[in-house]
C-alpha cells in the first residue's frame, strides 16, 4: 500500500499517560519508537520536543472523552494534527491483538487510512464551550421549574391552569407567599398581576389547597436554585457576548432566517463555525450534523431510513428552530413542512426543515449573505413549469406546434400564435373536411375554444387510444419457468406476456413475487438475478 507520510507519529491518549509511537523511515526500513509521557504540561511540552526530534510532520489521536484537548493545544501548529473517530479506527481491517493502539494510529496515519474529525479553531471551541454550558443550565433551570410543578400539585394548587409561567412575576409572587405561610386564596391573588387572563373567582377557586411544611421547604429550595441558574446564565451571557465581536456579523445575517433568533445564531456559529472549506458541500454538512438519512442498505433492500448520529447538540437547537420556523404563516419552510407532513408525518417533516435551514446556513456564512426566501408559493411554481412541459410535449407528440405566451390579465384562455396558423390535428385528414353528415365542420373546430392546456389534453386523450406499455427487456420470452432455490424449497415462477403466475396467482411485479416467497420487501430484479440470467 502506497506510502503518505514517511515520518508520522499516533498518540493513545488516556486520563494520566499518552503512549506516542514514532514511525519513521530510515535507510529503506521502517522504525517504531514507542514512549510514554504524562499529561501535565510540563511532559506534553517533553512530547512535543520529543516529537519533533523523530522528525515527525503528522500527529494523529483518538477523540477520548475530553482528554485530547490539551493534548491538542499544545501540539497545534508545530504538527499536522488529524483527530480519528475511534469507531471509524476500530472499523479498519488488520488489527492484530499484538499491536498497541500508538502503533496501529500511526501506521494507519502513514498510509493515509484516517478520516480526519472536524476540529474548529481555539475562538470557536472556546465559544462553544460556553453555547453548551448554557443549555446545560437552562435544561437545569427547567427541571427545577418541573419540581416546582410537582411540588404544587401534591399540594394541589391548580397555579399551571391559570398563569402560562409558573415562574412568572404573578407565580414568583404567589410562590413567596407560600414560602411565607400564606395561605389565605384572597391574600394570594392580591399579590398577583392584573394582565392575567384568568377572572378572579378561577384564580382563588386554583389557589384553594393543603399546602404543608414540606411544599413551602421545596418551593424555598427550587426557587433558589432557580434564581441561582438565572444568574449564572446573565454571567455566561456577557462572556459570549465578548467573544463574539468577530462573529456577530455571521450572526445577524444569520437572524434573518425564519425561526432564527440569537440564541439559535449563536450555536450555529460555535458548532461549524465560519469557515465553510472544511466541508466540500452543503451536503457534507447535513450528514456531518445527523439530518439525513443513514446509509442502511444491502442486497438492493434499504433497510433504516433513520437519521445517522451526528452532532447533537446542533441537532437539536435546528429541531427547535424548524418548528418555529413550520409555525410562521408564510415562507418556504412552511410551505416545505406542510408539503411533506401530509406524506411522511410532522416527525420527518421538521428534521427536513432543519435540513434546509443548515443548507441555507451554510450559503449564508461561506458567501457571507443574508437569507433570501424562495416564498410560500416555491413548489407551486416548480409544478406549474413541470405541468407546463409535461402537457407540451404531449400536444407536440400529437402533431401540433405549441408557442406559449403569458396569458392577458382576467383570459384564462389558451394563447394562440401570432401568426393564426392552424396546426395539424387528426381532424385535419388529407382529402378536406368533413361532411356535414359526419360531424362538425372544420371551422367550427378552429373557433371551438380551450379554456386551460388540461382541458387540451384531456380531450385528445379521448381521441387518441392508450400507447400499449412497452415490455422490460429484462424479462426473458412469455412462458419461460424461473426455478428459484429459497430456504431448501424451490418456487417456480412462470413469465406471462403481461405479468406473473405463481401458484395459480397473477402478479404484476417480481417484486410482488419475491415478497410473497420471503415474507419481506425485496427488489424482485434483484432477488431472481440469477434466473433472469441464466434464462435469457
Amino acid at each position: 500500500m502506497e506510502v503518505l507520510h514517511e515520518r508520522c507519529a499516533g498518540l493513545d491518549v488516556h486520563k494520566d499517560t499518552v503512549v506516542a509511537c514514532a514511525r519513521c523511515l530510515e535507510g529503506g526500513t521502517w522504525r517504531h519508537t514507542v514512549k510514554t509521557f504524562g499529561t501535565t504540561t510540563k511532559a506534553l511540552l517533553a512530547l512535543a520536543d520529543w516529537l519533533a526530534e523523530q522528525g515527525c510532520t503528522h500527529v494523529a489521536m483518538e477523540a477520548t472523552g475530553v482528554y485530547w484537548k490539551p493534548v491538542w493545544h499544545i501540539l497545534e501548529g508545530s504538527f499536522e494534527l488529524v483527530l480519528a473517530n475511534a469507531a471509524h479506527i476500530r472499523n479498519v481491517p488488520g488489527r492484530k491483538t499484538d499491536v498497541n493502539d500508538a502503533t496501529w494510529i500511526a501506521n494507519l496515519l502513514a498510509h493515509g487510512l484516517i478520516r480526519a474529525s472536524f476540529v474548529p479553531p481555539t475562538a470557536i471551541q472556546d465559544l462553544r464551550t460556553l453555547m453548551r454550558t448554557r443549555k446545560q443550565l437552562v435544561r437545569e433551570r427547567a427541571r427545577h421549574v418541573q419540581r416546582i410543578q410537582k411540588a404544587l400539585e401534591d399540594a394541589n394548587i391548580k397555579l399551571a391552569s391559570v398563569v402560562s409561567d409558573v415562574v412568572g412575576a404573578s407565580g414568583r409572587a404567589i410562590l413567596r407567599e407560600f414560602i411565607m405561610g400564606t395561605t389565605d386564596p384572597e391574600a394570594l391573588v392580591a399579590v398577583t398581576n392584573s394582565r392575567l387572563h384568568a377572572t378572579r373567582d378561577t384564580l382563588v377557586e386554583a389557589l384553594l389547597g393543603y399546602v404543608r411544611a414540606p411544599h413551602r421547604f421545596l418551593f424555598k429550595l427550587h426557587l433558589g436554585q432557580i434564581e441561582g441558574l438565572e444568574k449564572a446564565l446573565e454571567a455566561v451571557d456577557k462572556q459570549v457576548n465578548a467573544l463574539l465581536d468577530r462573529f456577530r456579523g455571521r450572526v445577524a445575517r444569520l437572524m434573518t432566517m425564519p425561526g432564527v433568533d440569537e440564541v439559535v445564531a449563536r450555536v450555529l456559529v460555535s458548532e461549524i463555525g465560519i469557515d465553510m472549506t472544511r466541508f466540500p458541500t452543503a451536503g457534507h454538512l447535513v450528514s456531518w450534523a445527523g439530518l439525513c438519512p443513514r446509509n442502511d442498505e444491502s442486497a438492493g433492500k434499504r433497510r433504516s431510513t433513520r437519521v445517522r448520529m451526528g452532532a447533537l447538540w446542533l441537532k437539536t437547537n435546528l429541531v427547535q428552530a424548524a418548528w418555529c420556523a413550520a409555525r410562521t404563516k408564510t415562507g418556504y419552510l412552511r410551505a416545505q413542512f406542510l408539503r411533506l407532513k401530509s406524506r411522511r408525518g410532522p416527525k420527518k417533516a421538521i428534521v427536513a426543515v432543519a435540513a434546509s435551514m443548515l443548507t441555507a446556513a451554510f450559503y449564508m456564512i461561506r458567501d457571507d449573505v443574508d437569507y433570501r426566501d424562495p416564498g410560500s408559493d416555491y413548489f407551486d411554481r416548480i409544478d406549474k413549469a413541470k405541468s407546463t412541459s409535461r402537457l407540451v410535449g404531449r400536444l407536440r407528440h400529437l402533431g401540433y406546434e405549441v408557442t406559449l405566451a403569458e396569458a392577458v390579465a382576467g383570459d384564462t384562455g389558451v394563447a394562440r400564435e401570432a401568426s393564426g396558423a392552424t396546426p395539424v390535428t387528426p381532424d385535419h385528414a388529407e382529402g378536406g373536411s368533413h361532411s356535414e353528415a359526419g360531424g362538425k365542420s372544420t371551422a367550427a373546430k378552429e373557433n371551438t375554444p380551450a379554456d386551460t392546456l388540461e382541458h387540451v389534453e384531456d380531450i385528445f386523450a379521448k381521441r387518441t387510444p392508450p400507447a400499449k406499455p412497452e415490455r422490460d427487456p429484462r424479462l426473458p420470452p412469455p412462458g419461460t419457468i424461473l426455478r428459484k432455490a429459497y430456504k431448501a424449497n424451490v418456487h417456480e415462477v412462470t413469465v406471462l406476456l403481461a405479468g406473473f403466475e405463481y401458484r395459480g396467482q397473477r402478479y404484476t411485479s417480481l417484486s410482488k413475487v419475491a415478497k410473497h416467497i420471503t415474507g419481506t420487501s425485496w427488489n424482485g430484479y434483484q432477488f431472481f438475478r440469477q434466473e433472469l440470467t441464466t434464462a435469457q
